[in-house]
């Protein structure tokens, strides 16, 4: 399996980005709809909890493909030597 220059193989590393772009993503929409609330603006609010949801449901994906790889094929700590 590829290692990139981070030392995870190039599939663990690619699902804890997309994992942590997602859980970064839904933290920042919480203000998102916040802000369209306070603007009186539901339709907009309701737009950003659809895509906040969407963003928790990517992560949730990658959290199991993650646990799926497991300790078990040792893609989850760094490779030495690599």
């Amino acid at each position: 399996m590829a290692t990139g220059e981070t030392g995870f193989d190039d599939v663990t590393y690619d699902l804890i980005s997309v994992q942590y772009h997602s859980l970064k993503a839904g933290h920042d929409y919480g203000q998102y709809v916040r802000d369209a609330r306070n603007a009186g603006k539901e339709d907009i609010a309701a737009f950003f909890e659809k895509i906040m949801a969407e963003d928790s449901e990517r992560a949730r994906q990658c959290h199991e493909f993650l646990r799926e790889l497991g300790p078990g094929t040792d893609n989850t700590a760094p490779q030495q030597g690599s």
